[in-house]
């Protein structure tokens, strides 16, 4: 380790020379308090930014043990610093010189409290993951500047954000606690027979439909339970907390257009996650196996067993293992729903407005025009049942169209003007009064989940003879000569999710656990695995520092995104 001096005398010395005079920075310098590291340092001011890290020990940051004790208080607290990191960077760093100079990077979170590896909290320090766009004119070092960022800036972004004393500590302990009681209504979800919770004035509804921050308290209606489903959860810090419980089973949500059955939705597939206080959702809380499915035309399927809704096709095309370069709105809404089921779902979520219409619903006079015998496609409405009572999958669906499902509904909830009302009873009188003539077309079970193996010759990661894997934004993978559209995994939430994601791919292509032989959920296990012991950070390609950039994604999103490979092969396994 070199005293800060010899980095003062470097940036000094380097200042107006070429660029790739940078790369004598390498390295790590002892600063009065904490510790810089410069763990990869950028080739030119327009490649990505040089990789750095601050590590604080405790002695000096003196975060209280109580604040990490438990895995998910020590996510909840490095999320609560990432966020605060995020905002000081922001506000000291400026564009010095060409592309990306004088630029701090660290990852802005949502209002999502995920894993990363942008901050490590430990009992020995406080680490600090980032990235720094060196300064420099064209290609020419703006040493000052460097020393700038490097004496002034760094050391007034650790004063403010990496020091337990900078803090507010009701404000820091109010975000560790809030995150711990969302991840214990979790736990009981299973004990208590539910597959989400909902806390009564939760306010669901969003400020915009390209924000997903909370609708002011003023203009918003909080969400209240009907006192039929109304439960009362157990939490560690804030106590009882009353709200609607969605029980096992099959649950429709209807209602008019605008009163609130998409935005519940929504809520509930983004509440797989814990959110941040007065996010408005930080007491709704669905179960970590809860999978959002939908229609994707022109999605690429590779070898899925979609008979249980699909067969008989035309020309005799198989269905057992299917595969289309373009899939249809019904073929691609099978294929997810089977996809989901191979990795272990046990809740779906359905839109009707997103989903293939002749997927979800035949009705009577459908029936009678076009014959059993004419239709492949054994609609949602006739698997559902079956789906629950031989896998334990229950559903979740939001309907205005078609009231057909009150016949396989255990629980009917009117959303109006987004205040819930247990319509159950009236449903089922509804169903008894009005018979609607269709036939069930279901048959006796639902039809077997299959095992589906990736082959490793199918998935290269090289583009012109190197590596290239990167994500685009949130939705896109390069990935290699490939681009895995991710547009329509909508519990994909974080740009570092996506990250993780295609190092994730690679990971387990260069660990051998993509090897023709496991199947792709014994293959994301292996990868779960591995994080579990090693950190997220184990997925990473660089061999020197920790990147700082990455998210924890779910094994469905991982899943999905290998499915969506166009050059994926797979192989089926009974």
């Amino acid at each position: 380790m070199k005293p800060k001096e010899e980095l003062y005398r470097v940036l000094s010395e380097i200042d107006g020379k070429g660029y790739k005079a940078y790369s004598r920075i390498r390295g790590s310098y002892r600063f009065p308090y904490f510790t810089l590291f410069v763990d990869h340092v950028q080739s030119d001011p327009f490649a990505p930014p040089s990789r750095c890290r601050i590590r604080v020990p405790q002695k000096v940051a003196s975060f209280p043990d109580h604040l990490f004790s438990t895995k998910v208080r020590k996510i909840a607290l490095e999320d609560f610093l990432t966020r605060k990191f995020f905002r000081a960077s922001k506000s000291v760093s400026e564009r010095r010189g060409s592309g990306k100079s004088g630029l701090i990077y660290m990852d802005a979170p949502g209002q999502e409290v995920l894993e990363r590896t942008s901050m490590l909290v430990c009992n020995e320090f406080v680490e600090a993951r980032f990235a720094i766009g060196l300064p420099a004119i064209g290609r020419r070092i703006l040493g000052k500047e460097a020393i700038e960022i490097f004496f002034e800036d760094l050391p007034s972004i650790v004063q403010t954000t990496l020091l337990f004393s900078s803090h507010d500590y009701g404000e820091l302990k109010l975000h560790v606690d809030t995150v711990e009681d969302q991840e214990a209504i979790r736990d009981s979800l299973d004990e208590l027979g539910l597959i989400a919770f909902i806390a009564n004035n939760s306010i669901l509804p969003r400020e915009s439909g390209i924000s997903d921050k909370p609708m002011s308290r003023e203009k918003a209606i909080p969400f209240i339970s009907p006192p039929s489903l109304e439960v009362e959860v157990e939490t560690p810090n804030r106590g009882k907390i009353r709200g609607m419980g969605i029980k096992r089973g099959i649950s429709l949500i209807v209602g008019g257009g605008y009163h609130g059955k998409s935005t519940l939705l929504r809520a509930l597939e983004k509440c797989v996650y814990p959110h941040i206080p007065n996010d408005g959702r930080e007491y709704v809380v669905s179960i970590k196996d809860m999978v959002k499915i939908r229609a994707e035309d022109g999605r690429s399927v590779e070898k899925v067993d979609i008979s249980p809704f699909i067969s008989n096709l035309p020309m005799g095309k198989d269905t057992k293992t299917f595969s289309t370069e373009e899939a249809s709105g019904s073929t691609s809404q099978a294929a997810n729903i089977m996809e989901a089921l191979e990795m272990g779902a046990r809740a779906l979520l359905i839109d009707e407005d997103t989903s293939a219409t002749n997927f979800m619903i035949r009705d009577a006079r459908m029936q009678a025009l076009v014959s059993k015998n004419k239709e492949p496609i054994t609609p949602f409405i006739d698997k559902v049942r079956a789906l629950y009572k031989e896998y334990g999958v229950s559903s979740v669906i939001v309907l205005g169209g078609s009231g057909d499902y009150f016949d396989v509904a255990d629980y009917v909830i009117m959303m109006d003007e987004y205040k819930p009302v247990d319509v159950t009873v009236d449903a089922k009188r509804i169903a008894s009064e009005i018979k609607t003539g269709r036939k069930i077309e279901g048959g006796d079970s639902f039809g077997k989940i299959t095992c589906r193996v990736p082959l490793p010759s199918s998935i290269n990661p090289k583009k012109g003879g190197k590596v290239r894997v990167k994500a685009k934004g949130l939705r896109i993978i390069e990935f290699g000569k490939s681009f895995i559209d991710l547009s329509f995994l909508e519990q994909l939430v974080d740009e570092g999710q996506t990250r993780a994601i295609g190092d994730i791919i690679l990971y387990s292509l260069e660990k051998g656990y993509i090897d023709g032989k496991r199947s792709l959920k014994e293959v994301i296990d292996l990868v779960m695995r591995d994080i579990n012991m090693h950190g997220l950070e184990v997925i990473s390609p660089f061999k020197n520092g920790s990147p700082g950039d990455y998210a924890m994604p779910r094994s469905y999103e991982i899943a999905g995104a290998l499915n969506r490979l166009r050059s994926l092969k797979i192989v089926q396994r009974g």
